[in-house]
């Protein structure tokens, strides 16, 4: 049995840039929560040339990894086992170092994406729409395959960006759709958007959101509200934004870690509203 808590133990979030990373903020906020003193979370610029190096420095204090961009796809190869989920969209945003000294890569976005949207209501759609074709987008997928029942368009900016897109769809027994991104505004049509594009990306459509719209998750947590999702809400339509996602990947990622169950969803959360109030987002 895991001792996990008692000792001091090691945990961080790598990726390039990291700067913005909220994660510390929640992860010590369950530490802190949890009564776990010894534990200590921090953040490392980490690109995927410096990514071997810095495995090759972890020791038996450290407890695991959270990945962001541009990592979590050039980590696979560094690991010994990766779950089903992480392996559906070759993507791994958590590393989970056990104590018989293994490395153990999930994918926590796709079931904190559900989450998510359970909390809000939300588990079945009969269709839904993608905004965007990147990493996310296919997490958004998986997702996606788990509780919708119909088609699922994406609105992309290439050919090839759809092509990609028809292939997740394929691998993960969703039916994608998908459509040129110049008409976008008719996503909004089904009850379920998700909008997985960088930043300013969807600013000019917050003028197309209809009337009564159904439910828009905007994956960005800074700049929030992004005009879009201030759009939405001011039309009556329930959004989930960013931080959603990130509390609740970040839920399963401290009990993955820490071997503690259930992780204390209500005080990371208010940690990590706290501080987006502090740097003004």
């Amino acid at each position: 049995m895991t001792t996990r808590g008692v000792e001091s133990r090691r945990a961080a979030v790598l990726g390039s840039p990291i700067a913005h990373s909220l994660s510390p903020v929640l992860h010590r906020a369950a530490y802190a929560e949890l009564g776990l003193t010894g534990w200590t979370y921090d953040r490392f610029e980490v690109d995927e040339a410096r990514l071997p190096g810095f495995f090759g420095t972890l020791d038996a204090s450290w407890a695991g990894l959270s990945l962001t961009m541009p990592l979590k796809r050039a980590v696979i190869p560094l690991l010994d086992e990766i779950s089903d989920t992480a392996r559906s969209v070759e993507a791994v945003n958590t590393v989970v170092l056990t104590d018989d000294g293994r490395r153990v890569g999930d994918n926590t976005d796709i079931p904190g994406m559900i989450a998510a949207l359970r909390e809000r209501g939300v588990e079945k759609a009969e269709e839904a729409a993608v905004l965007g074709a990147g990493a996310t987008a296919s997490s958004a997928l998986a997702a996606l395959a788990r509780i919708c029942s119909g088609p699922v368009t994406a609105y992309v900016r290439s050919e090839a960006r759809a092509a990609e897109m028809r292939g997740w769809g394929e691998r993960l027994g969703v039916e994608v759709r998908t459509a040129d991104w110049a008409a976008a505004a008719r996503a909004f049509d089904a009850p379920l958007v998700i909008a997985t594009t960088p930043a300013g990306a969807t600013d000019e459509l917050a003028a197309s959101v209809p009337g009564s719209p159904g439910t828009l998750f905007d994956v960005l947590y800074d700049p929030w509200p992004t005009p879009l999702a201030a759009a939405w809400s001011g039309r009556g339509g329930a959004v989930l934004g960013g931080l959603d996602l990130l509390v609740h990947q970040a839920v399963l990622q401290v009990e993955q870690m820490t071997g503690r169950s259930p992780a204390p969803l209500a005080a990371m959360r208010a940690a990590g509203e706290a501080a987006l109030r502090s740097t003004g987002a």
